[in-house]
């Protein structure tokens, strides 16, 4: 990961992204808050499948791969959050995702995913839909 500093982006241009549209500024501040903003070159591989689910990422710019046993099963992009699933059900990673673009990205430890999903509900329930949409089509 990239260890120079980054400033978090404005709640604002969160607010634009997909399934956060609904959040209001001060929980989009609490979200940007709990996690590391940071960016990553493009073939970054940031989840590796059937690892321990410690992590997730809020994609702000970039898009990347989601891929299960080398192919491709997804795209994703600004406002996608990656990672999630494991943390929401408690398993090991169903697939690893690579990024396509140089990437922008906030990291949440699975500590603060956990805590941001009762501190904040409507990102709880956008984590909930996400997750409910990835397995139901069997996806990451």
């Amino acid at each position: 990961m990239n260890d120079a500093p980054e400033p978090a982006p404005e709640p604002a241009r969160l607010q634009r992204l997909n399934r956060l549209d609904s959040l209001s500024d001060a929980e989009l501040r609490t979200v940007i808050a709990a996690g590391r903003h940071v960016r990553q070159p493009a073939g970054w591989a940031l989840i590796s499948e059937g690892t321990p689910a410690d992590k997730a990422y809020l994609i702000v710019d970039g898009e990347v791969s989601v891929r299960r046993h080398g192919h491709e099963v997804a795209t994703l992009g600004p406002g996608d959050v990656i990672g999630e699933v494991s943390i929401v059900e408690h398993k090991l990673r169903t697939a690893s995702v690579v990024s396509l673009t140089p990437l922008e990205v906030i990291h949440f430890t699975r500590e603060s995913v956990e805590d941001l999903i009762e501190k904040v509900p409507a990102f709880g329930e956008a984590i909930r839909a996400t997750a409910a949409d990835r397995l139901g089509d069997d996806q990451a």
